[in-house]
């Protein structure tokens, strides 16, 4: 009975043990400063701790994000102030009754008692954004909301602590002023400079991220502004990446469904006006009517089309070719219009594809005899969110021993077997799937293979064969004789 007891004991000790280490003041933060960059699809947010050590000895920080802040960050990276080398970030495990999610940050040395340190932690926010009103006519702006907490949480106590929304226009519609918060607050609630709305400063909040400080003191604040880009959305993206080394070639195609999440369309579509906002160079901002596409240097064949066929509506400004680990000085640009101008919650599927050459992919490992190709993740639109991607790497007939590499993490791979044309056993093929991927997931995916000798035969050897045997059958069939009388 007195060893149960024991057990039990150590168990509620082990379990409390995270909680209270990470509860324990061992920092402090001086100062937080947090910049929100307001966009359409996409929200930049950038947070700065000034922290202090109370202990000697530490290692790791932890950074509090709400919950609804959590399921809209796509992205996340941790820096010191002034370095580009990003530190090592692990999120935590959460339970439903917590108030905020933890992440993990490993500082690159260990801080002494009241050391101090300028921590960057930035992060990317899908879908954060909504139109208000939720539909406009072809001629009304295109005005969207923003709504997030007034305090930034932590685990430590926070000296000081500022808000800073930033919008690309000055013109911002209205905007929350928060209630309750006389108690942290000296010198005003918030103020306005521009296209700048700043909240805080607030002083001396104890440690926030937990359920009594929400429950009591956080509250959503809220944004109205005018954005004069179109918002745009790929719901769901498919790259097919073929491998060609009879061909030296590289053939990458996407199949894009877009969507314009701007405010729906009120009423009726006038060509008549829109050729005229067009002419004068006034197109309402929740208008899609071109995309400006940044493609790899050296590309040929790019091919556009869509649901209906071929669309000659795009202009390609092509960059000489690289070799491979150079870095590029210009990329290829692609200007395509759709064939008809996308409004707000209009969609539009089309699929483009080109090829590269190969030797700008492919390199060979001789230490280990192998191939090393690096394809990239997506060809992204400016200003958009990806909230499917299934990126599909087809090698060469033959190819073994298959190892792969993503820049980041992925939700599901696969090795699979592609046939096609010409094809005898088929072709090796790795699939991997994302979510949420923005312009910050930009990036390679790197695969090693072998091919042994004979699989590079095994295509011409098959095509020789079937010749052969034509042959073969053209030349027995004109020597047999299948009449039942010959004539004499």
């Amino acid at each position: 009975m007195l060893q149960h007891w024991r057990r039990l004991c150590l168990l509620v000790a082990g379990s409390l043990l995270p909680s209270l280490s990470l509860a324990g003041p061992s920092f402090e933060n001086t100062a937080v400063v947090r910049t929100i960059e307001l966009g359409g699809s996409v929200v930049h947010v950038s947070t700065t701790y000034a922290i202090k050590a109370l202990e000697g000895g530490q290692t790791t920080y932890h950074i509090a994000l709400a919950k609804d802040e959590k399921e809209k960050t796509s992205w996340m990276e941790a820096k010191i102030k002034g370095q580009a080398k990003p530190l090592a970030i692990t999120v935590l495990d959460e339970d439903d009754t917590d108030a905020s999610s933890l992440v993990a940050v490993t500082l690159p040395k260990q801080l002494s008692a009241h050391g101090t340190l300028n921590l960057v932690f930035e992060s990317v926010q899908t879908h954060a954004t909504r139109p208000h009103p939720e539909r406009a006519a072809q001629t009304d702006p295109q005005l969207l909301k923003y709504e997030t907490g007034v305090f930034v949480l932590s685990p430590y106590d926070t000296l000081v602590q500022r808000t800073k929304v930033r919008s690309l226009s000055p013109d911002i519609i209205s905007y929350s002023t928060p209630q309750g918060v006389d108690e942290f607050v000296r010198d005003g609630t918030v103020t306005r400079s521009g296209a700048t709305i700043t909240y805080g400063p607030y002083h001396n909040i104890p440690p926030s991220a937990n359920v009594e400080f929400v429950s009591k003191y956080q509250q959503p604040i809220s944004i109205h502004y005018n954005f004069d880009y179109p918002v745009l959305e790929v719901k769901n993206l498919e790259r097919s990446v073929e491998v060609s080394h009879w061909g030296a070639n590289l053939n990458v195609e996407d199949k894009i469904h877009l969507h314009n999440a701007g405010p729906a369309l009120k009423g009726h579509f006038s060509r008549l006006e829109y050729q005229s906002q067009n002419f004068f160079g006034r197109l309402s901002p929740h208008t899609l009517n071109r995309l400006i596409l940044q493609l790899p240097p050296g590309v040929t064949n790019v091919y556009y089309y869509d649901l209906n066929g071929n669309v000659s509506t795009s202009n390609l400004r092509a960059a000489p070719s690289v070799p491979k680990n150079s870095k590029a000085s210009q990329n290829s640009i692609l200007e395509m219009s759709p064939r008809y101008p996308l409004l707000g919650g209009w969609n539009y599927s089309f699929t483009l594809g080109f090829d590269t050459p190969l030797r700008d992919s492919v390199g060979w490992d001789a230490a280990n005899d192998r191939y090393i190709v690096a394809v990239p993740v997506t060809t992204h639109i400016p200003g958009s969110v990806v909230d499917e991607a299934t990126v599909k790497i087809i090698l060469p007939e033959g190819a073994s021993n298959i190892e792969f590499a993503s820049p980041f993490s992925a939700l599901s791979s696969s090795v699979s077997t592609h046939i096609t044309y010409l094809d005898t056993i088929g072709r090796p093929a790795v699939t991997l799937a994302y979510e949420g991927l923005t312009g910050k997931h930009a990036g390679m995916i790197y695969v090693s293979y072998s091919v042994p000798f004979f699989a590079h035969l095994r295509k011409p050897l098959a095509v020789g064969a079937v010749f052969f045997g034509l042959f073969m059958l053209g030349f027995t069939a004109k020597r047999v004789d299948l009449r039942l009388h010959k004539q004499s």
